[in-house]
């Protein structure tokens, strides 16, 4: 899949003020500091269309930014719009507990009731050891049927055999709760690592709507 044209189109503090159009919604989201803004900005191969920030816990709202794109693989190049929506991040310690639970609540209720939230991509630190609170986060992600890919990020800060022994960990970790575990993409904001795989998916999530409308 070819990105043609990514732009902002706005922030919303609340579900109902979203915007109306009726396509597909691919959502990212991830524990503060994780690295977010990085890597959507690699998928836009954009420099600033996210905001980059060395401070925890920036993104406060519903961030939509409407994609145009031009699927591959076929003799015909079909062009598709979708929005990429950029979360904000969860267990900011520094937040007070009533900005806490507001942040929770705005996120639950995207996540629970947009109807057309087509696929959510949890980004993973993939220098840490397992974290309970994204353990926590994607069995209620599972709990509420919601559907997720794992993202590692800043895999380019580790060895390939730090990366491979940490990712079985985290396998490890995430067998004890799941029969079948979600798809893991490894990525990197830095060398572009898992933007193909990333878009791939997408593409793929894209037309399989498509067949069933």
């Amino acid at each position: 899949m070819k990105i043609n044209k990514i732009e902002f189109l706005c922030s919303s503090p609340s579900l109902k003020l979203c915007p109306r159009e009726d396509i597909p919604e691919f959502a990212f989201i991830g524990r503060s500091n994780v690295g977010k803004s990085s890597l959507i900005n690699m998928l836009a191969d954009q420099k600033s269309l996210a905001k980059v920030s060395g401070t925890p816990g920036k993104t406060r709202l519903l961030n939509h930014f409407k994609v145009l794109s031009s699927l591959s693989g076929s003799s015909q190049t079909a062009s598709v719009s979708w929005f990429l929506v950029d979360l904000p991040g969860y267990g900011f310690a520094k937040l007070s507990k009533t900005q806490r639970e507001k942040f929770e609540g705005l996120i639950q209720s995207y996540l629970q009731k947009r109807e057309n939230l087509a696929l959510t991509f949890l980004l993973i630190d993939s220098r840490l050891e397992p974290q309970r609170i994204d353990i926590e986060f994607m069995n209620w992600l599972g709990d509420n049927e919601v559907g997720f890919v794992i993202l590692y990020t800043k895999t380019d800060k580790l060895s390939k055999t730090q990366l491979t022994n940490n990712l079985v960990a985290y396998q490890k970790a995430l067998s004890a709760y799941w029969d079948e575990l979600p798809l893991i993409i490894s990525t990197s904001a830095e060398t572009k690592a898992g933007r193909d795989e990333v878009l791939g998916t997408i593409e793929a999530a894209l037309r399989q709507i498509g067949e069933s409308n």
